[in-house]
Formats: structure tokens, sequence, C-alpha cells
């Protein structure tokens, strides 16, 4: 009793999810229907739903569909076996000799084909079934071809229930979309206040350091002390470029300005502010594409990988840096090589982190790398490490075509 009890449920439930009985797709139903009987070359044809106490008939040929008891249903012993039924004379079957719909009581059935409907889970929720008031013999190739039309009548549910699950997840996404937008102004306009709230008392800090210095120098101070108060700057200068960095974060990666963005022209930019720390290394550059992106925040991107590029560079060479771009499946990847330090194995996972540094004799807040995977990320695309380079680093990042 306890595994009929189960099997119901799970059968009411996949009824339920198909929404099979309140509302079942008539219109292909009913083509299918039609076609089996023409198989079956049948005056009668139904898809029935069985759930725990009763038999649906959602789709018909040859007769009014109707709701009758679980019990009186022939199709629910189908049901219960799993397996296909085809019987010349359902009158001389012990299963259904007494059964209303062979006796008179609600038909007269004597020809009885059906093949159960099974979900993709394994469970059985109905039938495909024809049917006539005389015998007949089951021919294989009849029930061939009704064992495939039993199956697209699932395919028409489960079609239906994927549509569903699909609308609704594009409008949780849309929401969620949305309520992260909103967040993202809220995150960039407090990162923003905090910024200013705290970048004004350290720049205060570090002009009274400045002139405190100077005053010192002036006095004849030992270099003791002018050391310390020149760490004691340097410190509020990282201080307040971490507070920039953090903002940036914030901000970028947010709301985009999207437009035609040729980013050859954009790295001729990046390039001339780059100048200083690029003068000792060679450059080979390739013709890079024309996207649709923010232009500010792109930039950025580019800024940033070939600025680490140079900051990252061996003191065992010369810095070489090659700058390319290749089509890959339907996006755009652009590809910044180095033969400088690299990043090692162990490091390439946490690297577009916030605040994750692999060198810390380099300067640096660790932010840039997940400044550019967040907005990368924005734009639909993709950023990481080539694990094939072990001479310097490769640095990619894709942007949809």
């Amino acid at each position: 009793m306890r595994v009929v009890e189960i099997d119901d449920r799970r059968r009411v439930a996949a009824i339920t999810a198909y929404d099979a009985v309140r509302m079942p797709p008539k219109a292909q139903l009913q083509s299918v229907v039609e076609l089996a009987a023409q198989i079956a070359d049948v005056p009668m044809a139904t898809i029935n739903m069985i759930t725990d106490v009763e038999q649906h008939q959602v789709a018909t040929v040859g007769f009014e569909p109707a709701v009758c008891a679980r019990e009186d249903s022939m199709c629910a012993v189908t049901v219960r076996e799993g397996t296909p039924v085809a019987l010349a004379d359902a009158s001389e079957d012990a299963r259904f000799a007494r059964n209303p719909f062979v006796t008179g009581e609600l038909g007269k059935v004597r020809f009885y084909a059906a093949h159960p409907l099974v979900t993709r889970d394994g469970v059985a929720v109905g039938t495909l079934c024809v049917f006539d008031e005389r015998p007949r013999t089951p021919e294989p190739r009849m029930l061939a071809a009704l064992a495939t039309l039993a199956e697209r009548v699932v395919d028409v549910f489960e079609l239906r229930l994927r549509s569903r699950e699909l609308a609704l997840s594009l409008m949780e996404n849309q929401s969620v979309q949305a309520e992260l937008e909103r967040s993202n102004e809220r995150l960039a306009s407090f990162a923003g206040q905090v910024s200013h709230d705290l970048k004004t008392p350290i720049t205060t800090i570090s002009l009274s350091l400045s002139l405190i210095r100077e005053q010192l120098q002036e006095e004849g101070a030992d270099a003791d002390t002018l050391g310390l108060l020149g760490r004691a700057i340097n410190g509020a200068s990282r201080m307040a470029d971490l507070l920039d960095d953090v903002l940036d974060f914030a901000r970028l990666g947010g709301t985009l300005k999207a437009t035609e963005v040729d980013l050859d022209f954009v790295l001729g930019e990046v390039l001339d502010d780059l100048g200083p720390d690029l003068v000792d290394a060679t450059l080979h550059i390739d013709r890079l594409p024309t996207v649709l992106g923010d232009r500010a925040q792109l930039r950025a991107v580019l800024q940033n990988l070939l600025g680490n590029a140079a900051k990252y560079h061996s003191d065992e060479r010369p810095l070489d840096i090659h700058i390319g771009a290749r089509h890959v499946q339907r996006a755009w990847r652009i590809e910044i090589t180095d033969n400088g330090r690299g990043v090692p194995p162990a490091d390439r996972h946490r690297v577009f982190e916030p605040l994750a540094r692999v060198d810390n004799r380099i300067e640096g807040s660790g932010i840039g790398l997940a400044t550019c995977r967040r907005i990368v990320g924005a734009h639909g695309g993709r950023i990481g490490i080539d694990p094939a380079v072990v001479e310097g680093s490769r640095f990619w990042f894709e942007l949809p075509d």
C-alpha cells in the first residue's frame, strides 16, 4: 500500500507540473490522438491522465471527453503495470472482463490497445489509448506507431513545461538584474562618499607631513627622522591610491554606456598614458577589432593589463609585449602576452579576486584584475590567464562580437 501511495503522489505531482488536467495543450494533443485513430483504423482514441482518484480524458476522437473514477478505468491497469496492453477482445481478459467500459455499463469495448505515457523521470502519468466495439487483431506495426506517438505526447507536455520554466527563469533573471543594477548604483554611491570622506583627511595628513618634512629639512633634522616622515607620506599616498582603486571597482562594470569602440584607437590612448612605463619595452601590436561596449571601461581593462605587464617585468631580460586579437566562438579574444615574471600556477585561480596579490615586492592594491573581471563580465565576456605560457604570462579577455 505504501508503494502505491508513493507512486500516486509522484504521478499527481507530475500531472500537476504538466498542468495536464486543468489546462492541457488541446490543439497539439488533439492532432496526436486523431493520428493514432487513423493509424490503428479504429473509430475511437483518447489520451488519459490517471490521478490518484480519477481518469481524465484530455483529448478524444469518436466520443466526448469525460471524467470517471479510477477504479472504473481500463487504462489505470495499464498505468499500474507500466507496460503496453494490446487485446483483440478485452472481454476475454480477466483484468478487464468485468470492467464497466467492457460490460456495457459505461461502454462495450472489445479491441483495446494502450501505451503508457512515461515522463522523463520514469513516472507513468496516463495512456494513449485506441479501441473499438468489435474485436480485431493488434498489428505489430500499429503498436510500434502507438508507442512512438505516446512518446510525442510526453514531448508535448515536456516542451510546454520547459517553456514555462524558461519564461519564469527569464522573469527571475530580469528581476535579479534590475536589483543588481540598483545595488551597483547604491554601492557606487556609497563607495564614492566613503572615498571622498576618507581621502579628505588623508590628503590633509599627507600635506601636513610634507610641510613638516620641509621644515625639518630646513632645520637640519637627522636622516632617520626625515626617512620616517618619508615613509609616512608614502603610506598616505598608497592609502589614497587604494581608495581610488576601491571606488573604481565599485563603479566600473555597473551601468554600461555601450557604443561601437575601436580598440585600436583606445589602445593608442593607453600607450600614450603608459609611455614612461613602457619606454624600454618592445611592443608587437596586431590589428584590434571594433566591438560594442563602454569605451571608458574597456580602456580601463587595457590599461590595467598593460600596466601590469610593465610593472611585473623581469629583471633578467628586456620587456617584450605582444598585443593581439583573434576571433573565437562568436567573440573577439584580446591577448596581452609578456615575457615578465609571470603568475605562479598555484596563484592563477585567485589573481582576479579583490585584494589578491602574488608578489608583495611590487606595490599595488590587488584590485586591478578584479576590476577587469567585473568590467568584462558586465560586457557578457570572460577573462583569464593562458596556462600554456610559462615564460612570462598571457592575459586574455573575450567580448561578444
